[in-house]
């Protein structure tokens, strides 16, 4: 339970703060709505995939902020809203992408990403009060175009993703990637130029 409030002069909603990209406190009933829309929306995309793909790509459409043409996520696929994600042209999203859409998530034209990659936005205080009263925050991802993401890949918030970066499997990138170059590890570095 919240013991401040952090918000006694701020008269917009956690709603409003979150899109700005503020502390916010998400236990919110608007909030809770948004996330419940996008978890059904991303179980009939799952059913769709299975049976009908020209149904898939509308729910995808219906799901996601804006989708390229061309563009295959191989379901499940989990998203807080998945309003706030941008998949560019060509792009192929392989098994269980997770992606916290709390900011904004661009994924550029023409990427791979691997199975069980990570794209996460929340941020929380480090001070443990402001975090055990539950504020957030968010930072927004980018990935840029061309962009290969192996397996199991976790991009932290605030990350950009630089065009034609290869990002080895099971690298956490913290920090962004220049274009044009291999990182790998964790945290990811850059160990050549493409």
């Amino acid at each position: 339970m919240t013991t401040t409030d952090y918000f006694a002069d701020d008269p917009r909603t956690p709603l409003e703060r979150m899109l700005a990209g503020d502390l916010y406190i998400a236990d919110d009933p608007e909030i809770a709505q948004r996330q419940r829309h996008a978890m059904r929306l991303a179980a009939s995309y799952t059913q769709a995939y299975l049976a009908d793909t020209e149904r898939a790509g509308a729910v995808l459409t219906e799901l996601l902020g804006s989708v390229g043409e061309g563009v295959d996520v191989r379901p499940p696929l989990f998203v807080d809203y998945g309003s706030n994600i941008t998949v560019g042209a060509r792009t192929f999203v392989n098994y269980h992408l997770t992606a916290l859409d709390v900011a904004r998530i661009t994924i550029g034209e023409d990427c791979q990403i691997g199975p069980n990659v990570q794209l996460l936005t929340p941020t929380h205080p480090v001070d443990p009060q402001p975090r055990r009263d539950k504020l957030e925050a968010a930072l927004p991802i980018t990935i840029g175009d061309n962009v290969w993401l192996g397996g199991g890949v976790i991009v932290c918030p605030g990350v950009s993703i630089g065009d034609n970066a290869v990002v080895g499997a099971g690298s956490v990138v913290t920090r962004d990637i220049p274009a044009n170059v291999v990182a790998v590890g964790n945290p990811a570095r850059p160990v050549r130029d493409i």
